[in-house]
């Protein structure tokens, strides 16, 4: 099991609680970029690196006839999303739904099994993306599509971080590291040229912005209980609630505008020949 994968079996409970809805609006829009090929009569689709479901649980809404296989290199995230699905669809739509516990790179299908394949925010996770592409495209079947959606990367500064790392700061524990995020696209023009790369063809690639409004209380809890779980769980019980006060402080004192987040993604598709 690799490093990510152990990660992401730890995290899925606050995955799914805190960061899955603020990339909730943004992944479902890839959707319709394989739409004219369900119209088209396309019916099993991949979703690689199948998360809490998301993807899967609104194809399976809008579409009543495809059946979804979902995909994660974490046990513990494909037990979210079975879980995400027992709660979201009712019993005959959930039997259109399966997941295996794979590897973007090594999938447990046949060539041409696939109809098509969307992912969102999960190629610049995988070890070797320009891989896990390959072998996407061979299980495509001749004129299946994969869509996507991924990080590029960005500078933006996001207020309610800089309180965050003060804070810590202050309390002796220290800022935290930039996170280096090397999977992250380097612009949209790479992200075409990746998909071109592994053999796909009518290649289209679109820069966005994901937006998505916290306020103070929640990005307090997308902190403490997700994204510095670990952190804030180390810590004795005088010391978290003397942080956490100072944190929620600090918070509150920033403006509602400062609380919405700009991260720039690539949207982006092509063929199979």
């Amino acid at each position: 099991m690799t490093d990510q994968a152990q990660r992401y079996d730890r995290i899925a409970q606050g995955y799914g609680r805190w960061w899955a809805p603020v990339l909730a609006p943004t992944a479902v829009s890839v959707l319709d970029r394989i739409a004219p090929l369900v119209d088209d009569g396309a019916r099993r689709i991949l979703d690689l690196g199948t998360g809490t479901a998301t993807l899967a649980v609104a194809a399976i809404r809008r579409w009543p006839r495809v059946h979804v296989v979902g995909i994660d290199a974490s046990s513990g995230m494909a037990a979210a999303a079975r879980g995400e699905a027992d709660r979201q669809l009712g019993a005959a739509d959930r039997l259109r739904f399966s997941v295996e516990v794979a590897f973007a790179d090594r999938l447990p299908f046949r060539p041409g099994e696939i109809d098509a394949a969307v992912s969102s925010f999960v190629l610049q996770l995988v070890p070797n993306r320009h891989a896990a592409l390959r072998d996407v495209h061979r299980v495509l079947r001749p004129g299946g599509r994969l869509a996507h959606v991924t990080w590029v990367v960005g500078d933006r500064v996001f207020r309610p971080d800089v309180e965050v790392d003060a804070v810590l700061d202050e309390a002796g524990i220290g800022a935290r590291e930039p996170e280096l995020r090397r999977g992250d696209y380097a612009s949209v023009a790479a992200a075409a040229a990746g998909l071109r790369r592994a053999g796909f063809r009518a290649v289209e690639a679109e820069g966005r912005d994901l937006v998505h409004a916290f306020d103070a209380r929640s990005y307090q809890g997308f902190i403490e209980e997700f994204d510095e779980e670990d952190l804030f769980s180390s810590m004795g019980r005088t010391e978290r609630k003397r942080v956490s006060g100072r944190l929620r402080d600090r918070l509150g004192a920033l403006p509602a505008s400062d609380f919405e987040l700009r991260l720039p993604v690539v949207m982006a598709h092509g063929d199979r020949p």
